[in-house]
């Protein structure tokens, strides 16, 4: 028997066993796409109860008279890409009460009237930043004229930046 007799069964069961542990990678890599994909839908439904708990919540406020009813006063502040602030400062602690934010944002209507477009949470930035909505989509702002962690959630305006921008380029 020469030398290649004896080796290309050898190599032919290496050649499987090369095949297989190819195989069995393309399954852990499967399975763990799954796996990912599956908390990625967890998350977002988990996302989204939240988000529809928030307009829940703050539906009345729609009509301006019934957010000021409930302690919102306008504090004159208007900011482009936001709109106009409405801050209930009673509300204004160290946590995150995702069913009651302490600013509605309202944008300019055509008739001069004011939509409810989004609610802002607010924390005195003294103390670490909040945890927020679920998962990891909402980023708190630092914003040092007033102190405050700061969170947008556009629940009433889509926002083509995100859920949770900052601002909204269609609001004026």
């Amino acid at each position: 028997m020469n030398k290649q007799n004896i080796l290309a069964p050898i190599m032919r069961h290496i050649a499987r066993l090369s095949s297989l542990a190819v195989i069995i990678a393309l399954l852990f890599a499967a399975m763990a796409s799954v796996q990912s994909a599956h908390a990625d839908m967890n998350t977002d439904a988990v996302l989204l109860q939240q988000l529809a708990r928030v307009r829940q919540a703050t539906a009345r406020y729609h009509d301006v008279s019934q957010a000021e009813a409930a302690g919102y006063v306008d504090i004159g502040l208007f900011v482009s890409g936001q709109g106009w602030h409405y801050l209930n400062s009673s509300l204004i602690d160290d946590t995150f009460d995702l069913e009651n934010p302490e600013i509605l944002v309202y944008a300019p209507t055509p008739n001069g009237g004011r939509r409810l477009v989004a609610v802002e949470y607010a924390v005195p930035d003294s103390f670490p930043v909040p945890e927020g909505f679920f998962g990891d989509s909402d980023v708190w702002n630092d914003n040092l004229d007033f102190h405050l962690w700061t969170l947008h959630a556009w629940v009433w305006q889509g926002n083509p930046n995100g859920m949770f921008a900052d601002s909204n380029p269609d609001v004026p």
